[in-house]
């Protein structure tokens, strides 16, 4: 079986990866269309499926947090925060949750 559907982190990092690429998508490719080229199709599109996931990251943030016994404002701060900026999510896992699953 695949090594991320088999761990709570690694469905963590899954989650993680398609959230990041759902927010590039949504900031870099639907917000122009909608806005530049009067095409709202991508936002539609995207926009609730960003959403479901966002709130899926937020869910297994807040449960790493707690397995992991991450302080707070050091790190399960750090990791929320990630997701509102494009590529961020990428960089949390490199840094963060990498090593954990490892």
């Amino acid at each position: 079986m695949n090594k991320y559907l088999t761990s709570a982190i690694g469905r963590f990092r899954l989650i993680a990866f398609l959230e990041g690429i759902s927010l590039i998508l949504l900031v870099f490719v639907g917000m122009p269309l909608k806005y530049m080229a009067d095409n709202p199709l991508w936002v539609e599109v995207i926009g609730p499926i960003h959403g479901g996931l966002f709130l899926l990251f937020i869910y297994f943030t807040l449960r790493t947090a707690m397995d992991q016994e991450w302080k707070f404002f050091k790190t399960t701060w750090l990791v929320l925060l990630s997701s509102f900026i494009p590529f961020g999510t990428f960089y949390v896992d490199h840094k963060i949750l990498k090593p954990i699953h490892e």
